[in-house]
């Protein structure tokens, strides 16, 4: 078969396959198009979810008559002042969407700059331009997008249905929307109610209120300020608590040169920076935005340009992880805040299932009438007569409903010093079986989970003991320990990096080892547990996994076996000094497994839980 050159239209068709992927892939390059031409408000509209009917307005500065002619051509733009690919410093710059946009459905632009007496407008219909011709606009731009994909209709067997691409395209303006807080944007359509997003002013406020209003109140509750630069990058933006996460990782937003990316190389630094404190299935919610020279990163990596590629990845992932785990630290004592709201609505859901508070009628006195009277607040369905307590119940029976002595263990009698109310945790009051102590502080009431807390404290002394070496104390008689021999070989491969935390173990021969020294901050330990723990984890390694990393699952493992065991009941004053610990060590609003280490109740919490409120 002989070389033959394509058709202009089979050209078009083949670049809009790679910049049009669906609806949302529209609105993205129209939105963008607005946001490059200055425009201050953006209002985004579809129907069929963007298959029928896509429509972008913005009030930008508009285009001329000579620049709308060349806008509907291939490789024309406005956004490559020279030549150097590498200098861009818009969102786009391909000059290929409107023409490919325009080969496979119909489309209209109608702009009106203001230099130009009147709008004017241009038509699109399967690659056919018409001629440009007056139009009625008052200020900007208006791309109207009909009937997507009618040119090229096996492209619509791959949609999936309206509500799905309605979603997508309101994914797509989310992200845009985060970028520009100065802008104000509305979505509307047939799928949805119409929701508008006010520009906010510029800068970390402005973000953090973006974010609030697309994200949710309690991402800005729970969000902490990122901030920092490094040899001519810098990252600013906001990041959740390690106790407010997702069940998957679509949350995790980031911008480069404020084009929203999906990059793989960051979202694997954002792994690594939450890795100290997340569990497995949990992923975290935040929004970064890094910015740096544009000859250091390309965006010309995918026609959608979502993916980017930096000259010196090594370097901005650093920097990513470095500034993460800096904010994290430096606010991350704190706990979510949604945890009091959660602690109240599982209250009352409790509540909902084992009462009822309706009302019942009973009669009177008087004959024909009857009186309303609150129910007893028992359980539903309860009847009296089967109580052990009932009347003509032997004390026998009555006996089998005693249960021992009260669970909860009352810490302080007199009232709690006002000193210690005043602290963030308050002063400890009770210790609930043996596990939850229960401090008091001036406008509410803390729930400490006394293990989880003690495991945070042991790990980050662990951490910060590391670089001077940890104290040994030398066991008078070995422990001995029982394992598998792959896990006695797992060990054994690893004894410089358990020595280095303080647990000196030696072969004792096949299936056992013999643990020689432990680590003194840990006290007495349970060593067969530890070791065995500590297997599975090496099991699981990979030999890729850098040696922080490694050192971190050691040290997270020792400290859960080295940490107060729930069950054991604590003096008043060595919950005061659990208290007080806490609020002086980073990151202990979280255990080493990513849950809380504490639940605080307002007193408008505890007020609304018992309707007074």
């Amino acid at each position: 078969m002989p070389v033959r050159q394509l058709t202009e239209d089979v050209i078009n068709r083949i670049a809009a396959g790679e910049v049009v992927e669906r609806p949302a892939s529209v609105v993205k390059e129209l939105v963008e198009n607005a946001l490059d031409a200055g425009a201050t408000h953006v209002d985004v509209m579809t129907d069929g979810g963007g298959r029928r009917l896509i429509r972008v307005s913005d009030d930008g500065q508009g285009m001329t008559a000579s620049d709308l002619a060349l806008a509907v051509e291939r490789h024309a733009t406005s956004k490559l002042p020279e030549d150097d690919l590498l200098d861009i410093k818009t969102l786009g710059f391909r000059g290929e969407a409107l023409p490919s946009i325009g080969s496979i459905a119909r489309l209209a632009i109608t702009t009106r700059h203001a230099n130009e007496p009147h709008a004017l407008e241009v038509r699109v219909e399967g690659g056919e331009k018409s001629e440009i011709r007056p139009a009625a606009l008052g200020q900007g731009t208006r791309v109207d997008v009909r009937d997507l994909f009618f040119a090229t209709p096996a492209r619509l067997k791959f949609l999936k249905s309206d509500r799905v691409e309605a979603e997508a395209v309101r994914e797509v303006v989310r992200r845009l929307a985060m970028s520009r807080p100065d802008v104000s944007f509305t979505l509307a359509g047939e799928e949805r109610a119409p929701v508008t997003w006010a520009g906010a002013m510029p800068g970390a406020i402005g973000h953090l209120a973006r974010l609030g209003d697309i994200l949710g109140r309690d991402f800005q509750a729970n969000a902490v300020d990122v901030a920092d630069a490094r040899e001519g990058v810098s990252i600013v933006g906001h990041a959740a608590l390690p106790t407010f996460t997702r069940h998957n990782g679509l949350a995790q937003y980031l911008f480069v040169n404020g084009r929203p990316v999906r990059d793989k190389l960051l979202l694997g630094a954002i792994r690594g920076a939450y890795a100290d404190y997340l569990p497995r299935d949990r992923h975290p919610v935040l929004a970064l935005f890094i910015t740096l020279d544009p000859h250091d990163v390309d965006v010309n990596v995918h026609p959608a340009k979502t993916e980017v590629r930096f000259r010196d990845s090594g370097g901005v992932r650093g920097l990513i992880v470095r500034s993460l785990k800096e904010a994290l630290s430096r606010d991350a004592r704190r706990a979510a805040t949604t945890g009091g709201a959660a602690t109240v609505a599982a209250m009352r859901a409790g509540l909902r299932a084992g009462y009822r508070t309706d009302w019942q009628s009973e009669p009177t006195d008087g004959p024909g009438s009857v009186v309303q009277l609150p129910r007893s607040p028992g359980r539903a369905g309860w009847d009296w007569r089967s109580s052990p307590a009932a009347p003509g119940f032997s004390s026998g029976a009555q006996a089998s409903f005693d249960v021992g002595a009260p669970a909860a263990r009352v810490a302080l009698e007199a009232a709690p010093e006002p000193d210690l109310i005043d602290h963030p945790l308050g002063a400890a009051r009770a210790q609930l079986h043996e596990t939850y102590i229960v401090a008091q502080t001036r406008d509410g009431i803390v729930l400490i989970d006394q293990h989880a807390a003690h495991e945070r404290l042991v790990y980050e002394r662990m951490k910060a003991e590391l670089d001077r070496g940890i104290e040994r104390q030398l066991l008078l008689v070995p422990q001995i320990v029982d394992l598998d021999e792959a896990d006695v070989e797992r060990l054994l491969a690893r004894t410089e990096t358990l020595a280095r935390y303080g647990l000196v173990i030696e072969d004792f021969g096949p299936g056992a080892i013999a643990v020689r020294e432990t680590p003194s901050l840990l006290g007495e330990l349970d060593a067969v547990g530890l070791l065995r723990n500590l297997a599975e984890h090496l099991a699981e390694w990979d030999d890729e996994l850098p040696l922080e990393r490694r050192l971190m699952h050691v040290a997270a493992t020792m400290a859960c076996h080295g940490s107060v065991r729930a069950g054991r009941r604590l003096k008043a004053e060595e919950m005061n000094a659990l208290l007080r610990e806490m609020e002086a060590t980073p990151n202990s609003g979280q255990c080493n497994h990513g849950r809380p280490t504490y639940v605080e109740l307002k007193l408008s919490d505890i007020e609304r839980l018992f309707g007074r409120k």
